[in-house]
């Protein structure tokens, strides 16, 4: 399997703009910038792209491993603040709010980190990741 995206800068750094498209379609031409990157403008950024794929990815991974354990899952969130310093990801940090029947919260947590460092972007992103997950009984 193999997904692609492409984006198109036009301009200098700072005055010029891009505009970003997934195979998928999903986004279309979304617009990105200098100001939506270092300041706020209207638009997306590289980061919270990233941000959205880890969140995504860890959650799928996490439903996968609470299934495989046998679990159901009514519900998982996830919430990923990607930490960008100095022209460099330095983190990403995944919080997550669990809805799963008959789980313990040691069993709960032990799996959250087993997908913390086995979702494909985490094992695709050269950063520190951590998380902090709550287990609400649904």
């Amino acid at each position: 399997m193999k997904r692609n995206a492409t984006a198109v800068w036009e301009g200098s750094l700072k005055e010029g703009n891009g505009k970003i498209s997934t195979q998928s379609t999903v986004l279309s031409n979304v617009q990105y910038s200098f100001k939506t990157r270092f300041e706020h403008g209207n638009g997306t950024n590289p980061e919270e792209l990233i941000a959205a794929a880890h969140a995504g990815c860890f959650t799928m991974q996490l439903t996968a491993y609470l299934n495989e354990a046998g679990f159901r899952v009514a519900s998982i969130e996830t919430k990923c603040d990607v930490d960008f310093q100095d022209g460099s990801v330095v983190g990403s940090h995944l919080s997550v709010i669990g809805r799963v029947d008959a789980i313990s919260t040691d069993q709960f947590q032990e799996l959250v980190k087993k997908a913390e460092t086995t979702c494909p972007i985490s094992r695709l992103l050269n950063t520190k990741i951590t998380s902090n997950a709550t287990l609400v009984l649904p």
